[in-house]
């Protein structure tokens, strides 16, 4: 089995005309990353541990760092009830990336974001990239592994599907046979489009993002306070608002991490742009994500 081809060409300057639920010049999803507790590290059994974080580690490799493991369990411990409560103050549901082995170790945290009206999606078992795997069976064991965590902590089965970093030339093929609707390892366009395994069958695509997110807070180039962020989130809600206008709708992700914007700092980056969004009323429809897929399926089907 080869690699998919890359496609260039997407819609070709001719979007389809999307009319989204109640004439919505933009359809927006909030996603949370919920990974902590499976992220790399040497209590995991890992050769080394995570090295993106809020401070450049200073752990030789081989030595465990429970400086960073506090630091990513700041984002269960208190983060994730920060942030949900933001979204009920709000009344605004949300796409939560729930990697398996976090939901293993809390699973009554992932219990309660479902509760409150969240989608969980299938963020991997690890928070790894899926093109470390080389042989299928091993990846289908870790999605299966994680759906039936999820869905035993949840009471739902994810459907929905996004890993950190790249896929392997396997993942879209498994996801198909799996039954997941829809795929948002897609970080090249601004609508959903339909996208082919390698080989050759089709599994919707709900586009990503890296620029609206959050984890851009931990990069030399990226934010530093919660108004840098939400002036760009803003600039971006504004430029698709006015392309929506002139009749050609689009769609905006805007990623968030638990343990980053779940800090008393850094909350603002949501409830601001949760703000901006009440204020914008019927010009926007915030769904989840399988909210998205379902009704690109339902006007646009493969």
């Amino acid at each position: 089995m080869s690699a998919p081809g890359r496609d260039l060409v997407g819609y070709g300057g001719e979007p389809p005309a999307v009319r989204w639920p109640g004439n919505a010049r933009l359809a927006i999803s909030l996603a949370v990353n919920f990974e902590e507790g499976a992220e790399s590290s040497i209590e995991a059994g890992d050769a080394a541990g995570e090295s993106i974080g809020e401070v450049t580690t200073v752990i030789r490799p081989g030595l465990r760092d429970i400086g960073q493991e506090q630091l990513f369990a700041y984002g269960m411990r208190a983060g994730v009830w920060r942030i949900l409560d933001a979204l009920e103050r709000y009344g605004t549901k949300a796409t939560f990336w729930m990697c398996g082995r976090a939901v293993e170790r809390v699973p009554k945290i992932a219990h309660a974001v479902v509760a409150a009206g969240h989608e969980a999606a299938c963020h991997g078992w690890r928070w790894r990239p899926h093109s470390d795997f080389t042989e299928p069976d091993a990846e289908r064991k870790s999605l299966v592994q994680c759906i039936e965590t999820m869905t035993a902590a949840t009471g739902t089965r994810p459907v929905g599907f996004f890993c950190r970093g790249s896929q392997s030339k396997f993942t879209r093929d498994l996801l198909i046979d799996l039954g997941f609707e829809y795929d948002s390892n897609a970080l090249d366009d601004d609508l959903p489009y339909w996208a082919f395994s390698p080989t050759g069958r089709s599994i919707l695509a709900v586009p990503y993002a890296m620029d609206t997110n959050d984890m851009k807070f931990y990069h030399p180039n990226g934010f530093v306070t919660s108004k840098e962020f939400v002036d760009y989130v803003k600039g971006a809600i504004n430029a698709l608002l006015e392309e929506g206008e002139r009749g050609t709708p689009k769609m905006l992700s805007i990623g968030y991490h638990l343990r980053i914007a779940g800090r008393p700092a850094r909350i603002g980056t949501l409830t601001q742009v949760l703000e901006y969004l009440q204020d914008l009323g019927d010009e926007v429809w915030v769904a989840r994500r399988d909210e998205i897929a379902a009704f690109w399926k339902q006007h646009f089907p493969r």
